[in-house]
């Protein structure tokens, strides 16, 4: 039986190339969040250097298959706890070297109210309120396409 393995050809030479496997890459972001999370960083700079745009997470995981698989897997719920606790201990130190943004967003009024009861419920401000339902992973056939 014959074994095939990818290759990569490089200007010098061809050499063989593994991908590493999601749940290495799984292991490792859950491992760099843990070390982030333990040195007690603020939420704002845990967010970016795990999950932001330029972060380990969209450095280590390039296509949309293996964000899904991350996004299920038990690491990605424990990261999301990681965030959630470190927003309970409040502060933002991060908004001193990152500034804030501004969003409007348009909502039926019904919608309005009901997160402004649900905030009031829940005991905490709407902004808080809507930073943590942004912060959760959306189902892709749950979001409308234009």
């Amino acid at each position: 039986m014959e074994l095939t393995q990818p290759f990569v050809a490089t200007s010098q030479h061809v050499t063989p190339h593994y991908p590493q496997p999601t749940e290495d890459k799984t292991r490792e972001v859950h491992r760099i969040a843990s070390e982030l999370y333990r040195q007690q960083a603020d939420w704002v700079t845990f967010f970016r250097k795990i999950l932001g745009v330029e972060g380990v997470v969209r450095r280590l995981f390039t296509t949309a298959a293996e964000l899904s698989a991350l996004e299920q897997s038990q690491e990605f719920g424990q990261i999301q706890q990681m965030l959630a606790k470190l927003r309970e201990r409040g502060g933002n130190a991060a908004e001193e070297c990152e500034p804030t943004r501004v969003i409007t967003v348009r909502l039926p009024k019904s919608l309005h109210e009901f997160l402004r009861t649900e905030a009031h419920e829940k005991k905490t401000s709407m902004n808080k309120l809507c930073i943590s339902k942004l912060l959760q992973v959306i189902d892709e056939e749950l979001i409308p396409s234009d």
